[in-house]
């Protein structure tokens, strides 16, 4: 069983080590120190389970462990390695394995490696998130890229799939439906046509491009996106009046 340790702590990766070193079939396969560095690690190690703390830097275990719960072609199993005692709700809701609470007895852990290894991994896809995601996860050439929701420009729904705009020009595909992400993320972006959101903080201005057509200057990207009739009284209103996180 590989295992990937993660916590930004030293000294609390060290103790893990050593409960692990002398488990029998256990095989570290690596260390991060925040949830960006989970991701990184399990694309090119791809161990079975992940050992995780929640306050962590950058991305926090919880929203790490939604995004790990998406990976291809299986997620590995998450147990939450913690001080925080008041998580352990969230924690079951990604989809974790276990909740152990520092300092952790090497008993206790044994026991979830083992629930872990026992556990079809196919049935650990759903992906279930009560807070809003700093993130969005796109499978981009068999791997998850993560894509920070502040970089994105709009997001354009084509049939099954949403293409993520980012700020630097390039574009990724996502599994999601724009519905959801509207309600996900519904004082960050704005629904001007019924296949596209914006992001209102990019949004340069709104302006008139011939007889009765209206479009919207993006900031970074340039593009003039159009805002249909019947969303446009709205958008007017949100530019003015944007919602406060």
């Amino acid at each position: 069983m590989k295992v990937l340790i993660a916590d930004d702590e030293p000294l609390a990766r060290e103790r893990l080590r050593a409960l692990l070193a002398d488990m029998k079939g256990v095989e570290i396969s690596g260390e991060a120190a925040n949830g960006l560095e989970v991701i990184e690690r399990v694309n090119d190690a791809r161990p079975d389970v992940v050992l995780m703390d929640i306050r962590m830097p950058a991305l926090d275990g919880l929203e790490a462990a939604r995004h790990l719960a998406a990976m291809p072609p299986r997620p590995p199993a998450v147990i939450f390695t913690t001080a925080c005692g008041d998580h352990a709700l969230a924690a079951f809701e990604a989809n974790a394995v276990d909740y152990l609470l520092k300092p952790i007895r090497r008993e206790r852990l044994a026991a979830a490696l083992e629930r872990a290894q026992m556990l079809n991994r196919g049935r650990m896809s759903a992906l279930a998130s009560g807070q809003r995601r700093t993130h969005l996860g796109a499978v981009v050439k068999g791997r998850l890229q993560l894509i920070p929701v502040e970089d994105v420009v709009y997001l354009q729904a084509d049939q099954k799939y949403v293409t993520v705009a980012c700020r630097d020009g390039s574009d990724v595909l996502i599994d999601e439906s724009l519905r959801s992400l509207e309600a996900e993320f519904a004082d960050l972006f704005l629904r001007i046509h019924r296949n596209t959101l914006v992001a209102i903080a990019d949004v340069a201005a709104l302006e008139k491009k011939g007889e009765g057509e209206t479009v919207l200057r993006m900031r970074h990207r340039g593009e003039r996106l159009p805002v249909s009739r019947r969303h446009l009284s709205e958008a007017r209103a949100r530019l003015r009046h944007p919602r406060r996180p």
